[in-house]
């Protein structure tokens, strides 16, 4: 495959930038700063650009082009109101530091969005300064420990399932505490006798979601929180998750005293590639006075929004201005056109579509719990051990047959696992193909296995060497990496 280097000749341009037309008394750059050589940057023609990066684009996947069954990820369609929405030019161009009685428009959709959130997870104020789900997950750990700050507690350990999504030891680490882990029971749930033997009053709280990494309803939730708040700890939910759940039951109602959201999953607006997210924190009343500041207000007597800095217990800012308002925008047409009714509808399809195909394939890929699953189920794919097929052989085989691979090797509490979740916006006849492509790969291990460890071979770029990436990391084109990699 060409790079835009191997296009470049030199002398051609695709723009050139204008003269100032004005005199100048000193060089914009001083004579220090100035590079002593030119950088090594391509040269090529509108054209050539134009073209080069349309074809590379059509050779990424997408959720528009095909199913993207990532597990934990919730790559669900993305209506294409949405986009227009938040294309609209009072939307798109409006500027963070515009003065509030000329944004009384955008102030009203925050206040809005704000109070179906609260709604939705039961909980009392919601801020949409983070950026994403690990931003929010920061904020969350930020509040507990404004919280317990305030009351005098200097405790230091967060309590986190071994099922628990990777960025949430993570998000302890950085904000200061220490991580002990609570193994799951044979139910795949958290093992409430090793929860309860963990506690004492140097614990922070626990973060964990529910439904779990695993796909299964946490069944002693109330239990869980409970005993957590019998030592004085908090409760954070993941909201990785809340597909699962919306209109059925709220976070709030399980005893959970912070939850974050992933608009950019639940919501239905694009994510993958880097972002960009959005991930708001909803809280209990006990802890609104520590949320982000500014706060969206609403002033009944004048009948004006606008935003309230005066909140002296707040951990401050968490983003340069109020979060990715773009997403927040899309999220908001989505929860709009649905309403509460359709919501709800989206979490049952999520749960049905799960389950549905969960039951074509588990005669070949057994789950790591048999029974039910919420919005989706992790297999394992350990059976093709000993035929010399690995997860990631099943997940590669899965691209030449016109499917995004599921999740794999997460969570690292299921051997070989395959964590698959095919979300609401996907077809009975998406699922069966999807179902009937594992169950060829399933037949190919068996007779083919060679086929297996080749793939995929449709695919413009073949298999990478995943390991050495992770090890030796080149993230930046170099004329000496081109020669190393062409000989």
């Amino acid at each position: 495959m060409q790079t835009i280097f191997d296009l470049s000749v030199s002398g051609r341009r695709a723009s050139t930038i204008p003269q100032a037309g004005v005199e100048e008394n000193e060089p914009a750059i001083p004579s220090h700063l100035l590079r002593k050589t030119p950088p090594a940057l391509p040269e090529v023609s509108e054209r050539d650009l134009v073209q080069h990066y349309t074809r590379l684009s059509q050779k990424n996947w997408a959720i528009d082009v095909g199913a993207y069954p990532l597990g934990s990820c919730t790559m669900k369609y993305n209506p294409k109101i949405n986009e227009q929405i938040a294309s609209l030019p009072g939307l798109r161009n409006l500027h963070p530091w515009q003065n509030e009685a000329d944004a009384q428009g955008a102030l009203a959709m925050l206040w809005e969005m704000e109070r179906a959130l609260a709604e939705i997870t039961g909980m009392k104020r919601v801020t949409f300064q983070p950026a994403a789900g690990a931003h929010g997950e920061l904020t969350g750990l930020l509040i507990m420990r404004a919280f317990h700050q305030s009351n005098g507690d200097p405790r230091k350990t967060v309590l986190i399932p071994d099922s628990a999504h990777g960025t949430n030891p993570a998000s302890v680490r950085l904000a200061g505490y220490q991580v002990r882990q609570v193994p799951s029971d044979d139910r795949g749930l958290v093992d409430l006798a090793a929860l309860e033997d963990a506690l004492d009053e140097t614990i922070v709280g626990i973060m964990l979601t529910n439904p779990n990494t695993l796909g299964l309803f946490e069944k002693d939730i109330e239990k869980i929180a409970k005993a957590m708040h019998s030592v004085g700890g908090l409760l954070y939910f993941d909201g990785a998750n809340l597909n699962a759940i919306m209109g059925k039951v709220r976070p709030g109602d399980m005893g959970f005293d912070i939850v974050h959201m992933n608009l950019h999953k639940t919501f239905s607006t694009p994510h993958g590639g880097g972002g960009p997210g959005a991930g708001p924190v909803a809280v209990t009343e006990r802890l609104e006075r520590f949320l982000p500041a500014p706060m969206v207000e609403f002033d009944e007597s004048s009948c004006n929004y606008f935003w309230d800095p005066d909140r002296p217990d707040s951990i401050g800012r968490i983003h340069g201005f109020h979060g990715n308002f773009g997403i927040v925008a899309r999220a908001y047409a989505y929860y709009r056109a649905l309403g509460g009714e359709g919501l709800k509808k989206v979490s049952e399809r999520a749960v049905l579509n799960a389950n549905y195909l969960r039951t074509i394939i588990e005669s070949k890929y057994p789950l790591a719990h048999p029974g039910l699953c919420m919005h989706e189920f992790v297999s394992t794919a350990r059976r093709f051990k000993k035929l010399g097929v690995r997860g990631m052989d099943v997940a590669k085989r899965l691209i030449d047959l016109g499917f995004h691979p599921p999740t794999v090797y997460f969570p690292l509490v299921v051997e070989e696992s395959l964590m698959i979740e095919p979300t609401e916006t996907e077809s009975k006849q998406t699922l069966d193909a999807l179902g009937k492509a594992l169950l060829q790969i399933s037949d190919e291990a068996e007779s083919e296995p060679d086929l297996l460890h080749s793939a995929p071979t449709t695919t413009p770029v073949g298999r990478l060497d995943e390991a050495r990436a992770a090890r030796q990391l080149r993230l930046r084109w170099t004329p000496e990496l081109a020669k190393e990699l062409t000989g």
